[in-house]
């Protein structure tokens, strides 16, 4: 009876870890859009005050920067983070099986690649990526 209770505990607790990320995007900005696996949200805060909030909830697998936009790399979900247009930010957040699987985003370095590990985080900010 226990060992049922434990196996019941851990199987809730891995269905909920499918897209931590993803859950607190949700709860914590407003969605501008929504088509298949793509959610975009608005923030008002700027680029790097919104990434750092997103680090400091969730921490990514791998972190790069090109173009003024900010990539998180997480286990289920590519989170982009850019400047909106009158201020304010974009945050999208995409599935990996989306763009990524088809190496979308390898210019953007380690961790980036199809098939990159979880482990594989780069940790750079802003212009980190080369």
């Amino acid at each position: 009876m226990v060992a049922a209770i434990v196996l019941g505990v851990v199987a809730l607790s891995v269905a909920g870890c499918g897209a931590p990320v993803r859950d607190w995007l949700a709860d914590t900005y407003q969605l501008r859009n929504s088509a298949g696996d793509v959610d975009t949200y608005y923030s008002p805060d700027p680029v790097g005050t919104t990434v750092t909030r997103i680090v400091d909830e969730t921490e990514p697998a791998a972190r790069s920067a090109d173009g003024g936009r900010e990539y998180l790399r997480y286990d289920d979900d590519i989170v982009t983070v850019g400047a909106a247009s009158g201020g304010g930010s974009t945050i999208t957040v995409e599935d990996l099986g989306g763009r990524y699987s088809s190496g979308g985003y390898t210019y953007l370095g380690p961790g980036f690649t199809p098939g990159s590990p979880a482990s594989g985080n780069t940790s750079g900010g802003s212009g980190s990526a080369k």
